[in-house]
């Protein structure tokens, strides 16, 4: 583009001075030392010194008042002795620098490997705040500059519908507000259902502040929304979809889009966790921890990754320790995958997400219809039911991005941990913190 703005001033010059001056001059330009004295500079005006017998700067003024206006050129000053600078238009040159890239790359993107780039993942139990919006700008704006490199992007935004955030506005619900299923599904289609949840939320950890002893209800209430039974498990599969709705019209009012809804709850339901559960525990990537304040949970200890990844899949026999091929030592240096009572940790589910989007689990999502952008475009959904035929084929990505705060880079580095030791070192390379 630069080059095409260059030829236009050169053109312009010279059809000025033939007309003006009655000469023919051949045009010579150069790029000024420093960007704040424009893109472009010429000495025409030294030459043309020579043959009119007049001051060099003189005629540059002279010819920076009277030249016609060139596409792409916001302004000409006059510098020093008599050197005319062209300062291209930014908006100009933008729009023309995406036409050639986009002539070049004209088909590319069908062919090219694809990239999943994971962003937002606001937790369903309040309205999106600013903190919230960063992400999402952030993971947006890498999303189109990803496009505009020609590159395939799927944009997938997951979704913690079982986690403590929920489960805790479904204790809301439950014992503060004294909401039956019923009443919240009415609660769920009237505006800023989003606000009144972030209300109750906060109430909450008041409530649980009050009696302790409450606080045996979150895990009660997490197992229930895990296994996908009972009045919990209901009323959070009313709430979680009602707020993601409401998130994404505050998203949609920023232009930001997405193609899939990955939820947690499918992760569980349609035993993706129990399929990367098996796997680690083949590999003695985890092991359960006999002593310590993790006794009872399945845990990997981070510093032994290299050792577990350097196993084979044959490797059948327990390593010294307790029966269950664990070390016999505290692991208070560990990271808990699997809780005492059971329930899955974040992390745990994540390294399960994380074999999928890859094409490493040997399982696929069940998809739905769950939205329908103004252009047309559809937002698919997992779910556990049936599913639509029509989807199209998600995930199986070259390369991941989780857009994710910089505070996040110990649980993305169990991850990744968690890829090596299942002895997938390509995949945990290209599996990327994009941090911030």
């Amino acid at each position: 583009m630069v080059n095409v703005l260059v030829a236009r001033v050169r053109a312009a010059l010279a059809a000025h001075i033939q007309k003006h001056y009655k000469l023919d001059v051949t045009i010579v330009t150069e790029k000024p030392p420093r960007i704040e004295m424009g893109e472009a500079a010429t000495p025409v005006c030294f030459e043309l010194a020579k043959r009119l017998k007049r001051a060099p700067r003189q005629i540059a003024q002279e010819i920076a008042v009277q030249l016609p206006s060139i596409e792409g050129v916001q302004r000409v000053e006059v510098a020093g002795a008599g050197y005319m600078n062209f300062y291209f238009s930014r908006t100009a040159f933008l729009a023309g620098s995406l036409k050639e890239v986009d002539a070049e790359r004209a088909g590319f993107a069908a062919g090219a490997p694809k990239c999943i780039v994971e962003h937002t993942n606001i937790n369903p139990n309040k309205a999106a705040h600013i903190g919230h919006l960063r992400n999402a700008v952030l993971g947006d704006t890498f999303v189109r500059l990803l496009r505009r490199d020609g590159q395939r992007v799927e944009v997938q935004n997951y979704i913690d519908n079982t986690g403590v955030q929920v489960a805790d506005v479904v204790i809301g619900f439950l014992h503060i507000a004294k909401k039956s299923a019923a009443e919240v599904r009415a609660l769920a289609t009237e505006p800023k259902f989003d606000y009144y949840c972030w209300d109750l939320y906060a109430s909450v950890s008041r409530f649980f502040d009050e009696d302790k002893t409450r606080l045996n209800l979150r895990g009660e209430t997490l197992k229930s929304i895990e296994e996908g039974s009972g009045e919990a498990s209901e009323m959070a599969g009313i709430v979680a979809p009602a707020i993601v709705r409401c998130h994404l019209l505050t998203m949609e009012r920023l232009g930001i889009e997405y193609d899939l809804l990955p939820r947690e709850s499918e992760i569980l339901h349609l035993k993706f966790w129990d399929a990367a559960f098996e796997l680690l525990k083949k590999r003695n990537a985890i092991h359960l921890a006999a002593a310590g304040k993790n006794s009872g949970c399945w845990v990997m200890r981070m510093n032994e990754g290299a050792d577990v990844a350097e196993a084979s899949d044959e490797d059948g026999a327990d390593a010294p320790g307790d029966a269950t091929g664990g070390p016999a030592v505290e692991d208070d240096d560990a990271k808990v995958i699997v809780r005492s009572n059971g329930t899955v940790t974040y992390v745990g589910k994540d390294i399960a997400y994380q074999l999928w989007k890859f094409g490493l689990l040997g399982r696929d999502f069940h998809y739905e219809k769950f939205y329908t952008y103004p252009a047309g475009e559809v937002l698919w959904s997992s779910t556990a039911a049936a599913g639509d035929s029509s989807a199209p084929a998600f995930g199986r990505a070259a390369i991941v991005y989780n857009v994710i705060d910089a505070r996040q880079a110990y649980l993305q580095n169990v991850v990744n941990a968690g890829l090596r030791a299942l002895g997938f070192d390509d995949q945990a390379a290209r599996s990327i913190h994009f941090s911030y």
